[in-house]
């Protein structure tokens, strides 16, 4: 089944906020969802102790020895597989893009942010020479962009980024008052109340078209391999 890893050596780039938020659409939506909390800060097994209504299996003890058999393993079990890496990059890292499917970077509106991405990706690549030669997909995510307008900054990225020819996501995570609620709270998006939680309708919007690029882009990887398996489960 589909495993999708979210790297970025830079800590706080959203790594954790875009998995739980897909995790979460994803399981609201009735697929079986496994996140690997492999951030030194286990901010989603935090989570996950306080969030006793969700169906989301989170493993918080998965090591640098241990990550790509518990990734395998849960692969079998379910029918999406997060994993969030530190903000670093290691043996761990490293060891988990190369059971990617797809491997998501969270990239804020910034020079600095801009750079470390650049790092995740040269990882990427040199982990594809260990493959055979084996392509890893990714994408890069803008995160806590705003809903209304796109800044200067932001739109120079974006268009260094296409320049470069690096694929980046159609949908952005919106800066939302929701995506924070969510760690505090320690709940669903779906079971925030929108009378405490400004613009949750927005935020439940925007999570929806963002889980439903990454599913189209899940699909789109693996027709050419001829797996009908994990065609089948990207649109469950």
């Amino acid at each position: 089944m589909p495993v999708i890893v979210a790297a970025n050596p830079k800590g706080g780039a959203g790594k954790s906020t875009t998995t739980l938020v897909l995790a979460q659409t994803l399981s609201k939506l009735g697929a079986s969802v496994t996140v690997i909390d492999a951030d030194p800060n286990r901010p989603i097994v935090e989570w996950r102790a306080g969030a006793s209504a969700s169906k989301i299996r989170v493993i918080g003890d998965a090591t640098e020895s241990t990550i790509v058999r518990t990734i395998r393993e849960e692969s079998t079990r379910n029918q999406f597989v997060f994993v969030d890496l530190e903000g670093t990059a290691n043996r761990l890292v490293s060891r988990a893009i190369t059971q990617a499917d797809l491997v998501l970077v969270p990239l804020q509106a910034s020079g600095v942010d801009a750079r470390q991405a650049s790092r995740a990706i040269a990882l990427i690549h040199e982990e594809e020479e260990t493959l055979a030669g084996r392509q890893i997909p990714y994408r890069i995510v803008m995160t806590r962009t705003s809903p209304i307008i796109t800044t200067r900054i932001e739109r120079e990225i974006i268009d260094s980024l296409k320049s470069a020819k690096l694929p980046v996501m159609r949908n952005r995570l919106h800066e939302r008052q929701a995506y924070k609620a969510i760690f505090v709270r320690r709940l669903a998006l779906h079971e925030l109340d929108p009378l405490q939680v400004n613009g949750l309708t927005e935020a439940l919007e925007n999570a929806q078209n963002f889980a439903d690029e990454l599913v189209d882009i899940l699909t789109q990887n693996a027709e050419p391999r001829g797996s009908e398996k994990k065609k089948e489960a990207a649109h469950a």
